[in-house]
C-alpha cells in the first residue's frame, strides 16, 4: 500500500470452502424444475450461431501472467460444464444453457474479414482484417488474455500488423489488455491508431478511482471471486465466464469520436460510428462497416438483460436513452444490416432476425423504464415496484432478454432510485437506525434468539427462503458471533443462488454465504487501481480523489495553504483545507504555507509504492519551499481505505 495515494494492488487467488456447501433442497429441485418446463429450451438457434464460423481453439485454455500465476482457466469450468451435460440441481436450468453457451470459446469467422476470438476472458476480442493488417476492438481485461488471443489469431490467419484500435467504451474490459498486443512506442510514433468515443478518458480513470475501493470490493459478490468452479460454486458470470486477473494497462487514445456519422477510414476498412453516451456506459459508440454490411454494436446489446445499475455500485443508466438509442440503430441501419456483433457473447445473421432482435432488446428497456415509472406514479416502492412488475411474454420468453447479468427486479428498483433516491416518503424510513443497532431492536421484538431460528429453521425447512434470509441478517447483525445464525443465513444464501437465473446474483448469495462460514476473505479481489490508470489520471483527478480522502473530522479547525507545482507538465495548482474540506485552484496562492514541487512521473512513482515521498525529498527529486510540516501535516489528514471491508457481517 502506498501511503500518499492510497491505492492496493491485488490479485486473484484460489480459495477453498473451510465449510462444505450442501446439496439443492426440495424446495430449490422444484423451483428449478419449474424454470425447465417454462422456457423454450427446444429453441437451439443460440446454440447453431455459437457455433457457426467456428476456426480453431486450444485443446487446453490456462493463461499464467509472467511470475506463473493462474489468469484465466476455461479448464476449471470444462471440468463440469458441456454440450450434453443436464443442469444439475445446483444450478438454474437457465442460468446452465447461458453458461454452456459461454463454453464454446475460441477463434470464429464473423463474416468476409471479421473474426473474433471468444472464451477467453469475459469480453470477445475482435479483428477486422484491412489491406495490410489489423483492425482491433476491444482488447480484453489483461495483457495475457489479449496476447493468448492474438496469438491464436496469428496462428490460423497468418501474422499481420495492427493498425488500429477501438475501444468500444470505458469499461476495464474494453481496453486494459491493450499493451498485451500494442507497444506503446508504436502508438506514439503513430504506427498505431487509438480511436475511443468522446468522453472515454474521463469516465475510464474516474470510474475506477474515486469511488473504486467499494466497488471493487463489491465486486467480490458479484462475480464471486473466490468461489470455487464447480456445480456449487461459480458457474458463469452471465457476460461469460468469468473475468480474467492479469495485467490491467491503458493507453490513451489518439482519436477522439465525438458525432454519430463520423468516419474513419483505415487502411482500406471504413467504419461509421453511432455515438451512444449514457447507455451501458457514459461514453460508448457503435460501428457500421457499410463494406459488409456488418454491425458492432459494442455492449448496447448483448445476449442477457444488462443492468441498470450494477450490483457492483455505478451511476444508475437510463434506460429510456437507452432504448432511444436502438431505436436510432435501428432507423439507420435496420434496413441493411446482415450481420450483428458485439463484445460479449455470439453474433446473429440475417435482416430479420437482427430486426425483431433489436426491436426487443429495445423494449426490454423501455418496458423496464415505463413500467417502472407507471408504478412509482402510483404510489408503488422500488420492492414493491420489484415484486410486481413482470414482462410480456413477448419479451419474457425471448432468450438474449433473459436475465443473466442484469434482472428484472434490481432494474426496475435502479429506474426507481434514478427518479425518486433512496426515500419512499415514508417517515419511518427517512432518518432510519443503522443496521447493527435496528437488528438488536428487531431480535428483542422477535423474541430472542432461540426463538428467531427456531421459526427460521421451519420456514426453511418450507423453502420461504426470501424472508428466512431477511429474518437471520437481523439476528447475525445483532449477534455477529452467533454462528448456529451464520450458517443457516448461509444454507438460505445458498439455495437462494442455486435458484439464481442471474450470474451475478448466483455470486452474490454463494459468495455472501462463503463469507459467513468462513469470514472475510483476506485475498482474491481485483484493485481498480491499475498502474496505467494511475498514470492517466490528471492532476485534477487526483486532486478530487485527495478530497475524497480527507478525513473530515481531524481535518475540522485546520487550514492548510498549499501550492503544487508539476514542472514536467508545465501546471501549478493550489490546494486549501479549510471548513474540514479540500479544494483546489489553476492559480498558486501568493502566501503558501509550502510550496511543493514534484513533477507529476515522481508523484505517481509514490502513489504506485515504487518509492516514497521521503525517499523523493532526498534524493532531490522533490523540493518543498516553506513550512514543509504543513505539507506533512496535509498527507497526515488522508485515509487509506481497507478493501476488505465486512458486507454480511457488522
Amino acid at each position: 500500500m502506498c501511503t500518499f495515494f492510497g491505492a492496493v494492488l491485488l490479485s486473484q487467488s484460489a480459495t477453498t470452502f473451510a465449510q462444505e456447501p450442501k446439496p439443492a433442497s426440495a424446495a430449490t429441485k422444484a423451483a428449478n424444475a419449474e424454470v425447465q418446463k417454462t422456457l423454450p429450451f427446444n429453441d437451439k438457434a443460440d446454440f447453431e450461431n455459437a457455433q457457426r464460423g467456428f476456426i480453431a481453439r486450444p485443446e487446453t485454455l490456462t493463461v499464467k501472467d509472467a511470475k506463473g500465476n493462474v489468469v484465466w482457466d476455461m479448464e476449471a469450468y470444462k471440468k463440469f460444464i458441456d454440450l450434453d451435460k443436464p443442469a444439475p440441481d445446483t444450478v438454474n436450468p437457465s442460468l446452465w444453457r447461458n453458461a454452456q453457451l459461454n463454453m464454446l470459446y475460441g477463434l470464429f469467422k464473423v463474416t468476409d474479414n471479421i473474426f473474433q476470438v471468444r472464451g477467453y476472458d469475459i469480453t470477445n476480442i475482435t479483428y477486422v482484417k484491412t489491406d495490410s493488417g489489423w483492425i482491433v476492438f476491444d482488447p480484453l481485461i489483461s495483457t495475457e488474455t489479449a496476447k493468448a488471443a492474438h496469438e491464436l489469431v496469428t496462428k490460423e490467419l497468418g501474422e499481420r500488423p495492427i493498425k488500429a484500435v477501438v475501444y468500444s467504451h470505458s469499461h476495464v474490459d474494453h481496453y486494459a489488455g491493450i499493451k498485451g498486443i500494442v507497444k506503446q512506442a508504436d502508438v506514439d510514433s503513430g504506427k498505431v491508431k487509438i480511436i475511443a468515443p468522446e468522453g472515454f478518458m474521463e469516465h475510464a480513470v474516474s470510474e475506477m478511482i474515486l469511488a473504486g475501493n467499494a466497488m471493487s470490493r463489491r465486486a467480490v459478490l458479484m462475480y464471486g471471486a473466490v468461489l470455487p468452479r464447480n456445480a456449487q460454486g461459480s458457474v458463469n458470470a452471465g457476460l461469460g465466464q468469468s473475468n480474467s486477473t492479469g495485467t490491467v494497462t491503458l493507453i490513451p487514445p489518439t482519436e477522439i469520436v465525438s458525432k454519430t456519422g463520423t468516419e474513419i477510414t483505415v487502411d482500406g476498412v471504413k467504419m461509421v460510428f453511432q455515438m451512444t453516451p449514457g447507455t451501458e456506459a457514459p461514453a460508448e459508440m457503435n460501428t457500421w462497416f457499410p463494406q459488409w454490411d456488418a454491425m458492432w454494436m459494442a455492449e448496447n446489446t448483448t445476449n442477457t438483460m444488462h443492468n441498470i445499475l450494477t450490483l457492483r455500485g455505478a451511476e444508475v443508466r437510463d434506460p429510456l436513452i437507452w432504448a432511444k438509442y436502438l431505436n436510432e440503430t435501428i432507423a439507420l441501419y435496420g434496413n441493411k444490416v446482415q450481420v450483428k456483433f458485439q463484445s460479449h457473447h455470439w453474433p446473429m445473421w440475417g435482416n430479420k432476425e437482427i430486426l425483431d432482435y433489436w426491436k426487443k432488446q429495445r423494449d426490454l428497456y423501455k418496458y423496464i423504464h415505463d413500467q417502472s415509472v407507471n408504478l412509482l406514479n402510483k404510489g408503488y416502492t422500488g420492492p414493491e415496484i420489484a415484486d410486481m412488475i413482470e414482462l410480456p411474454p413477448e419479451l419474457n420468453n425471448f432468450w438474449p432478454n433473459r436475465g443473466y447479468y442484469g434482472t428484472l427486479r434490481h432494474n426496475a428498483r435502479a429506474v426507481y432510485q434514478r427518479y425518486m433516491g433512496w426515500y419512499d416518503s415514508n417517515p419511518a424510513h427517512l432518518n432510519r437506525l443503522p443496521p447493527e443497532k435496528a437488528s438488536k431492536k428487531y431480535v428483542e421484538y422477535m423474541g430472542g434468539s432461540a426463538a428467531i431460528m427456531k421459526r427460521a429453521k421451519a420456514d426453511f425447512d418450507k423453502g420461504d427462503y426470501r424472508w428466512v434470509a431477511e429474518a437471520l441478517n437481523q439476528l447475525v447483525f445483532a449477534e455477529p458471533n452467533n454462528t448456529a445464525a451464520k450458517n443457516l443465513l448461509a444454507d438460505t444464501y445458498e439455495q437462494l443462488g442455486y435458484q439464481a437465473e442471474a450470474g451475478s446474483w448466483r455470486s452474490e448469495y454463494l459468495q455472501a454465504a462463503f463469507e459467513l462460514r468462513n469470514g472475510t476473505p483476506s485475498s482474491g479481489g481485483v484493485s481498480s487501481a491499475s498502474p496505467d490508470t494511475i498514470r492517466a489520471m490528471s492532476p485534477e483527478m487526483l486532486f478530487d480523489y485527495l478530497a475524497v480522502r480527507l478525513n473530515g473530522p481531524k481535518a475540522t479547525g485546520k487550514k492548510i495553504a498549499l501550492n503544487i507545482n508539476f514542472p514536467d507538465l508545465k501546471k501549478k495548482y493550489a490546494l486549501v483545507v479549510e471548513n474540514g474540506v479540500l479544494n483546489y485552484f489553476t492559480t498558486p496562492l501568493e502566501k503558501p504555507d509550502a510550496t511543493v514541487t514534484i513533477p507529476k512521473t515522481v508523484l505517481d512513482s509514490i502513489q504506485l509504492g515504487e518509492s516514497d515521498l521521503d525517499t523523493a525529498v532526498s534524493e532531490g527529486k522533490v523540493k518543498i519551499d516553506g513550512n514543509a510540516e504543513s505539507f506533512t501535516l496535509f498527507t497526515g489528514l488522508l485515509d487509506s481505505f481497507p478493501f476488505w471491508f465486512n458486507i454480511v457481517t457488522p
